[in-house]
């Protein structure tokens, strides 16, 4: 057994012997301040939102603990158009519960994430045009999306206030989310709407489900400093396994919360043979955000980002930018509208689609794609503690020159979908 998952099950088999944990004031409405948004730990990982982003979830108080659960799940239908699309009916998933308590002169928080979507996604994949970054079996996944491990997430967190607006954290996770990227898109404020992933994801997040992850951060006032340390590998084809490996990679992120409504992230990241079809290869990662969230009275919303990622192979020195753009808008209480705009660098392994890359191959750009879309969504039915919406959306591609032979001058998609979350009474 590892050194962290020890000191994880140390953590949850601890006493109960301490005061009544400050994330009660979540029950109050959002934070406040930057180190009471930090200490909620409502997002993945270590990540953080502007305080004023809302985050529905149930919450209850049971002695000394403040439990909390948060979630979002999507039954949905794909159809795409072009010789590359595909057809498919799965759901994408997943159930946050939290546990919170003071400890000592600091606050314990103790999460796991769970998601169903190695049953609710099959053949490991659901069709999304234009997307590649993943394996399974020996081949890479392209034009489909891979689904989330079972055990997204186990940690345990913990806060130490130093004066009244300094923070010193540790997170310690067996499987986790380390301090690189902005929030992973499926907790995005922004992109809770949305039942499928972004075509940047490999540029931008796909380090929130790492193994054997270690990170300190210190907050003063506004500004965050983390740095973390993790197991290179993104996750193998088995999806059901908690996965371990050495501490081989790393990472460094600078978090600015200036105010309710804004927050944003620079980070750096070595990531050691992330890719089990180029194991001799490292990575170097850049990314940068901004949020933005603006309540705008009862439960509507405004929540918007703007990310850009960057990745640079080592091995052949090859580039691969993305950039992003989402923003969902909450009106009149029970609506949802939202868009997803991207524009992405592709590979030539794109081009040779679902099969045993051949000997000698070597990975170029095959230009870039932008994607736009459009969806929308309605709460429906009075279901107590779950919310339950029907919506659609719709994604036009422009690929470029070299791809569009392969893929046609105007591929889309479809997606129609019912959408199921947690809540709570005031939401």
């Amino acid at each position: 057994m590892s050194r962290i998952r020890k000191i994880v099950l140390a953590l949850l088999c601890a006493g109960p012997a301490f005061a009544v944990a400050p994330a009660q004031m979540l029950m109050n409405g959002p934070p406040r301040t930057f180190t009471q948004e930090i200490d909620a730990h409502t997002t993945s990982g270590t990540s953080s939102e502007p305080n004023s982003t809302p985050v529905p979830m149930l919450m209850t108080m049971r002695g000394n603990w403040m439990l909390m659960l948060h979630g979002n799940g999507f039954i949905a239908d794909i159809q795409q158009t072009s010789p590359r699309g595909g057809d498919k009916f799965f759901s994408t998933n997943w159930l946050m519960p939290m546990a919170q308590r003071t400890w000592g002169p600091g606050e314990l928080t103790l999460r796991t994430m769970l998601s169903l979507e190695p049953a609710t996604v099959t053949g490991r994949r659901y069709p999304l045009l234009f997307q590649q970054g993943e394996t399974a079996y020996g081949k890479p996944i392209v034009d489909g999306q891979h689904p989330h491990d079972f055990v997204m997430e186990l940690a345990a967190l913990y806060d130490l206030p130093l004066g009244t607006r300094a923070l010193l954290s540790f997170y310690l996770a067996p499987v986790g989310d380390p301090a690189i990227g902005p929030t992973a898109f499926p907790h995005r404020a922004s992109a809770m709407e949305d039942p499928v992933a972004t075509l940047g994801h490999h540029q931008e997040d796909s380090t929130h489900i790492a193994d054997d992850v270690i990170t300190a951060g210190m907050t003063f006032g506004w500004l965050r400093i983390e740095a973390s340390g993790f197991h290179g590998r993104e996750p193998n084809e088995h999806r059901w396994q908690v996965q371990q490996g050495a501490v081989d990679s790393w990472s460094l992120r600078a978090t600015l919360q200036p105010g309710q409504y804004w927050s944003g992230q620079y980070s750096w990241g070595h990531l050691h043979s992330p890719e089990a079809l180029f194991p001799s290869e490292d990575q170097d990662r850049m990314t940068a955000s901004v949020m933005y969230n603006r309540p705008l009275g009862g439960n509507d919303n405004w929540a918007s980002s703007v990310v850009w990622g960057r990745t640079r192979d080592l091995g052949d020195n090859l580039i691969e930018n993305s950039y992003l753009l989402e923003s969902t808008l909450r009106f009149r209480d029970r609506n949802d509208a939202f868009t997803r705009i991207e524009d992405v660098d592709r590979t030539s392994e794109l081009l040779l689609g679902e099969q045993t890359l051949p000997p000698g191959f070597q990975e170029q750009s095959s230009g870039r794609v932008q994607a736009y879309t459009f969806g929308y969504d309605r709460e429906v039915g009075h279901i107590p503690h779950l919310s339950a919406a029907l919506g659609a959306k719709v994604t036009a591609y422009t690929p470029g020159s070299r791809l569009q032979p392969v893929y046609g001058a105007d591929p889309m998609g479809a997606v129609v979908f019912l959408r199921l979350r947690p809540v709570g009474k005031h939401e």
